[in-house]
């Protein structure tokens, strides 16, 4: 996969919470390599189809969006700064996520978020 996307960090994980955001879960597996893994405070996601597969069917509020505040594309990874608002646009909680990229794909993500609004 190759494209504007792809080409740029900062693009890739804006990519990634639109995709997530408007439920285009084949877009959302394409913008993922192959062995995805996603770290989080309450749980670990193993490979992009397993990953998918929670976003797309075992979520517990899947009527949210993200507010990305921030995106800083340099350095060892991509870090993002940004709060989950659910569908009234109210606040569930602020996190901050750090991408890695490899070949154009996210391959992992370290979620960080704190609990009860924290």
């Amino acid at each position: 996969m190759t494209g504007p996307e792809t080409d740029d960090p900062a693009r890739l994980v804006r990519a990634y919470y639109d995709a997530l955001d408007a439920g285009e879960y084949d877009r959302l597996a394409g913008l993922l390599a192959p062995g995805f893994v996603q770290r989080r405070p309450d749980r670990t996601f193993e490979g992009r189809d397993r990953f998918v597969a929670f976003m797309r069917d075992e979520r517990p509020m899947t009527d949210t969006s993200h507010a990305v505040d921030a995106v800083y594309p340099t350095g060892p990874g991509v870090a993002v700064r940004g709060r989950l608002l659910d569908a009234d646009g109210d606040e569930v909680f602020a996190f901050v996520d750090v991408f890695s990229v490899e070949a154009g794909r996210l391959a992992a993500l370290e979620t960080y978020a704190g609990a009860d609004g924290e």
